[in-house]
């Protein structure tokens, strides 16, 4: 197990996926669902006959114990034996539920010629990564979203501005050409799409491919800050929204109309409103009123005494926001000690 980059926090996070023969994954859904319920874990783990991906978190005694029965004494311990874990820390719970899913495919791509439990390119360890993207016969791709990119990446990287991963391929058709293109460089979150991605590149005839072992997240947590060339934060699944280097929480909240990160410099944009707009739903009327009306609710339950569906993710967000807005206050406050 990694040392948690927060010793102090009450939680623990644990990021964990590998591609890996599955059948019969449903078999085990109950068995790991009841483990979770009963030790308080929440988050989402995902079973489908190509392997398993989550995020889940807990206590750091029932997050170890669940790690056992995945990696070790579970029925499939021996398959899933050194799956891509990832462990960070959490000041309040980041998720509000518990869930097992059963899926097709642990990361959606709609391209049954990508398997990397056959094939996959070439796994590059983080504290190895800038001496490969900052060759200039690298071509350096972020396999993620628009959103996820807009926060946060590496110095020189393409964007492929995707809604999702399945129009990675469309994105391979029209910019990359595996007779022009000879070394392709790719990274995501934590490695899982980024891995089919390069299996998928395998697949249509490029060579030389690579990615991030244990994508942004790995490097975040191993690469000196100083060292860095990743600009921005993080975004992640859950309530935390975002981590920096260290895997700290970061500074990114959530608009609660369309879910999209917010930076400091959203919110401090005119068309920011909590809980009802933001700098990239402002022209979408549609959202504003379904927002207001949802806000209008939770007021009402509120002076109700009573609780509202909801208030769970809106409470956690409120508190996320607040630590954040704190933690700003005292760096900002450091700094201006430390130039006086």
């Amino acid at each position: 197990m990694s040392n948690l980059p927060q010793d102090d926090l009450p939680y623990k996070v644990m990021a964990l996926y590998k591609f890996a023969d599955l059948p019969g994954a449903e078999a085990i859904r109950p068995a790991l669902a009841e483990l979770c319920c009963s030790s308080g874990i929440k988050g989402t783990l995902i079973l489908a006959p190509e392997g398993i991906n989550g995020t889940v978190a807990g206590t750091a005694k029932a997050i170890d114990g669940l790690a056992d029965f995945l990696f070790v004494s579970g029925p499939f311990g021996d398959r899933l034996a050194g799956a891509e874990v990832k462990y960070s820390a959490a000041s309040a719970m980041p998720f509000l539920r518990m869930k097992v899913r059963l899926k097709s495919e642990i990361v959606t791509l709609r391209a049954p010629e990508a398997n990397p439990a056959k094939a996959v390119g070439t796994y590059v360890e983080p504290n190895d990564w800038n001496g490969l993207i900052e060759r200039n016969d690298v071509v350096l791709v972020d396999t993620r979203n628009d959103y996820e990119v807009g926060l946060g990446t590496f110095q020189r990287a393409l964007d492929p501005a995707t809604k999702n991963f399945t129009e990675f391929k469309d994105y391979v058709a029209t910019h990359l050409d595996p007779k022009r293109d000879k070394k392709v460089a790719m990274f995501c979150t934590g490695g899982i799409r980024c891995e089919k991605a390069s299996s998928y590149l395998l697949s249509q005839g490029f060579e030389e491919v690579f990615h991030l072992k244990g994508g942004i997240l790995k490097y975040l947590e191993v690469v000196p800050q100083e060292e860095s060339r990743f600009a921005g934060e993080c975004f992640v699944f859950d309530e935390r929204v975002s981590v920096g280097h260290g895997l700290v929480e970061g500074e990114a909240t959530l608009c609660r109309a369309c879910r999209h990160p917010l930076t400091p410099a959203d919110r401090a944009d005119a068309a920011y409103h909590e809980g009802i707009s933001c700098p990239h739903c402002a022209d979408d009327a549609d959202k504003h009123a379904a927002a207001q009306e949802r806000q209008k609710q939770m007021d009402l339950a509120a002076r109700r005494g009573a609780a509202h569906l909801g208030d769970g993710a809106a409470q956690a967000a409120a508190a996320a926001r607040l630590r954040k807005r704190d933690a700003a206050e005292a760096s900002r406050a450091r700094n201006a000690a430390g130039k006086a």
